[in-house]
């Protein structure tokens, strides 16, 4: 793996609104520029020009690109090679092949359609695969479903399948994974809470579709000093102890290592 996320908190960007490109690079620890589902195909042309003349930061910047095997991904591959971008995400990923077409690129690959969900450990095994995210509108679609949520906000139950199989996939490769966006933009109550079990479970970053929801999902990732305090003395206590050992009542060992290393690493720099 040859990037890493300089942040959790995402944004997705319409690749044909050139004049938000910087806004959202402020907002956002790392910004989509999305040339599929966000742009319409009468613009798309225009979208992949304002790709290679508002250029933004490449260690920050991705570009989600067409679906494999269309006319739309060559164009888009061939806008990419007049700019500086090394990464794409790869929408309704299915298959190590798929993204191994893309190399040198590196590829996040979107999980959104069954064969994506069943294929995604088999997938991330390409060599240019960097991590994954998941999507549960388009799996829901594809499976002639309408609704990936119930009445209360909560994701049904096959969409909580494809979303942990994703995390899962992801980790046993050790690659990145992102959670998916949340759609319903003044809630950000939802938010917080989809943000805050994102963390929970080990996404590495979660994904938004409007910059208001990238603060809460700033504040979801950042350890409270509390956290901070007790993972830095945890770790300062392994130079006096050997293998398993207590600390302040309780027991210590590699995972307990591994979650106090994780809230050091989400401190904010």
């Amino acid at each position: 793996m040859s990037w890493l996320p300089p942040g959790p908190a995402w944004l997705f960007c319409p690749a044909d609104r050139p004049e938000r490109y910087e806004k959202a690079a402020a907002r956002a620890d790392v910004v989509i520029l999305d040339l599929e589902d966000a742009v319409g195909a009468e613009d798309k042309a225009d979208a992949r020009e304002s790709v290679v003349s508002t250029p933004l930061d490449p260690s920050r910047t991705i570009v989600r690109v067409n679906a494999h095997g269309t006319e739309d991904q060559a164009a888009d591959l061939e806008a990419l090679k007049r700019t500086e971008y090394t990464t794409v995400m790869l929408p309704k990923c299915e298959s190590a092949d798929q993204i191994a077409t893309l190399i040198p690129l590196n590829v996040v690959a979107l999980i959104e359609s069954p064969l994506g969900a069943m294929t995604v450990f088999d997938a991330l095994a390409a060599d240019n695969a960097i991590g994954a995210m998941w999507g549960a509108e388009d799996l829901v679609a594809a499976m002639g479903g309408n609704s990936s949520r119930y009445s209360g906000g909560q994701y049904r139950d096959v969409a909580q399948h494809v979303r942990s199989q994703t995390l899962l996939a992801a980790k046993a490769r050790g690659l990145f994974a992102l959670d998916s966006v949340f759609l319903d933009i003044p809630d950000l109550d939802g938010v917080r809470v989809e943000a805050e079990d994102a963390v929970a479970v080990g996404f590495d970053g979660k994904v938004a579709i409007h910059p208001s929801h990238i603060p809460v999902i700033r504040q979801a990732y950042a350890p409270t000093d509390e956290d901070i305090d007790w993972a830095t003395a945890v770790l300062d206590a392994v130079a006096q102890n050997r293998g398993v050992f207590t600390f302040r009542g309780g027991m210590v060992d590699a995972p307990v290592l591994a979650h106090a290393r994780r809230i050091i690493a989400r401190r904010p720099s």
